[in-house]
C-alpha cells in the first residue's frame, strides 16, 4: 500500500478533520480530551452523528451503504478518529455481523438488517462464548430443534457483552448432535427484546462494570428465516466472522487514545525540575510502545487493504488480536506506573478527582480481559502454527 500522500488526499484529511471538530457534540469532546470512558449511550451518539454524514460504515461495499473509500482514505478518516480520541463504535454490528451477511445474507436479510444497523437503530451483541466450552468454541452446546418454521432454542451464552443493551444477538447454535462438532453448528440471528424465552443478565467484571452478561434461552423460538448460511454449515460463519472479530480486538485506535493519554498524563507529573515526560528512561518506553504500534497499525491495514479487494480476513487476523491485545494491556501498565497512587482513583468521584484519573484502575482490571476473549491468545498461537507456518498439531 502506497503510504504517501496525494494533494487530494492531503484535503481529504483536511476535510475530515474539520467536521470531526465542528461534529462532535460538547459534552463527548469534553471526555475526549480528557482521555476519559465513554458509556454505551454516547458511543451510540457518536455512531448517529457519523451515519447521518455517511461515514458510518466505511468498510462496507458502497451500494450497502459504505463510503466508497479507497484503503487510503480509511487509513486517513481512521487516523483522524484517534487523533480526535473519538468514541469507539460498538463492533457487533459494523464490524462483525454486517459484514458477515454481506457476504452470506440473503437478500431479504441484506434489506432488513443492513440499514438498521448503519442507523444505529438496532444494536447487536455476540452470542458465541458458553459456560462449559471456554476457547473450544466447537463444542459448545445451545440446542436448536425444528418446530414448524422456528428453531427452539435452550441453552446458556456467557460473556455476552452489552447484552443488555443490545436488540439483537447473533448465536451459533448445536443443530446436530452425531458426527464431528465442527458439522453440527447453525448460525441464527435472534430479536433479543422480542422473543419470550430470551433472559439476559448482566454481572460485574473485575473493572466493576457489568460489561458482560449471561444469556439464557428457554424453549425461545426463533425463524428459520433467520438464519444465516445452511444448517449446520455454522463452523463457516463462525470462522469468517472470528476473522473480523480478531482485526477489530487489535484496537489500534483505541491505543492510540492510550498512547495520547499516557504523553498526557507524563507531561503533567513533575520529575524534579522538570516532567516524566523528559525523563529518558520514561520515554524510552513510550518510543518503544509507539514502535509496536506503529508495525500494529501497518499490519491492520494491510488486512483491510487485502478486504477492498473482496479477501474475507484471514489466520493473520489472530496476530492482530495477539499483539494488539497485548499492547492495550501494555499502555494501561504504563498509565499505571506514570500515574503512581493517582492511578487507584475508582470510577465516578463527582468533581472530586479529574476525569482521566477515575477510570484508570478500572480499565487496568477490565483489560486483563483482552488475552482471552475473542479466543485466547494460545489458541491464536495454535492458529498461527497450524494456518500459518503450517506446523503439526500437537
Amino acid at each position: 500500500m502506497d503510504m504517501s500522500f496525494t494533494p487530494e488526499q492531503i484535503r481529504f484529511r483536511e476535510e475530515v478533520r474539520q467536521w470531526i471538530e465542528q461534529a462532535m457534540p460538547a459534552p463527548i469532546r469534553k471526555k475526549a480530551q480528557n482521555g476519559a470512558h465513554f458509556e454505551h449511550e454516547e458511543q451510540m451518539e457518536w455512531h448517529k452523528t457519523l451515519y447521518k454524514k455517511g461515514w458510518v460504515a466505511p468498510h462496507w461495499p458502497k451500494e450497502v451503504g459504505g463510503t466508497g473509500w479507497d484503503a487510503t482514505q480509511r487509513f486517513i478518516f481512521n487516523e483522524e478518529l484517534s487523533r480526535a480520541s473519538a468514541p469507539p463504535l460498538s463492533p457487533f454490528g459494523l464490524a462483525m455481523v454486517g459484514p458477515l451477511i454481506i457476504q452470506f445474507g440473503t437478500p431479504e436479510q441484506k434489506t432488513r438488517y443492513l440499514p438498521k444497523i448503519l442507523a444505529g437503530e438496532e444494536v447487536w451483541c455476540q452470542g458465541y462464548s458458553e459456560p462449559n466450552s471456554g476457547s473450544d468454541l466447537a463444542s459448545l452446546q445451545l440446542k436448536a430443534e425444528k418446530d414448524g418454521d422456528n428453531y427452539v432454542l435452550n441453552g446458556q451464552k456467557t460473556w455476552t457483552t452489552h447484552a443488555q443493551y443490545a436488540d439483537w444477538i447473533f448465536v451459533l447454535c448445536r443443530t446436530k448432535f452425531d458426527g464431528k462438532q465442527q458439522e453440527g453448528i447453525t448460525f441464527l440471528l435472534c430479536d433479543v427484546k422480542n422473543t419470550p424465552g430470551i433472559t439476559v443478565k448482566p454481572f460485574m467484571t473485575t473493572g466493576g462494570t457489568l460489561a458482560f452478561s449471561e444469556t439464557w434461552f428457554e424453549n425461545a423460538r426463533v425463524p428459520q428465516a433467520n438464519r444465516v448460511g445452511p444448517e449446520n454449515g455454522g463452523w463457516t460463519m463462525a470462522k469468517a466472522l472470528l476473522g473480523h472479530e480478531r482485526t477489530t480486538i487489535a484496537g489500534v485506535g483505541e491505543i492510540r487514545r492510550y498512547i495520547n493519554l499516557i504523553k498526557r498524563i507524563a507531561r503533567d507529573t513533575k520529575v524534579g525540575t522538570g516532567s516524566l515526560l523528559e525523563d529518558p528512561a520514561f520515554r524510552a518506553r513510550i518510543a518503544a510502545l509507539e514502535i509496536r504500534h506503529r508495525a500494529l497499525m501497518m499490519a491492520n491495514y494491510r488486512t483491510l487493504a487485502s478486504a477492498q479487494l473482496g479477501r474475507a480476513p484471514g489466520p493473520e487476523s489472530s496476530i492482530l488480536k495477539i499483539v494488539g491485545s497485548e499492547i492495550q494491556q501494555y499502555c494501561y501498565e504504563l498509565m499505571m506506573d506514570a500515574m503512581g497512587h493517582n492511578a487507584l482513583g475508582w470510577f465516578d468521584s463527582g468533581e472530586i478527582l479529574p476525569m482521566h484519573e477515575q477510570w484508570v484502575a478500572s480499565q487496568f482490571n477490565y483489560l486483563r480481559a483482552t488475552t482471552i476473549y475473542g479466543g485466547s491468545n494460545e489458541i491464536q498461537r495454535n492458529i498461527i502454527a497450524k494456518l500459518i507456518l503450517q506446523l503439526p498439531g500437537a
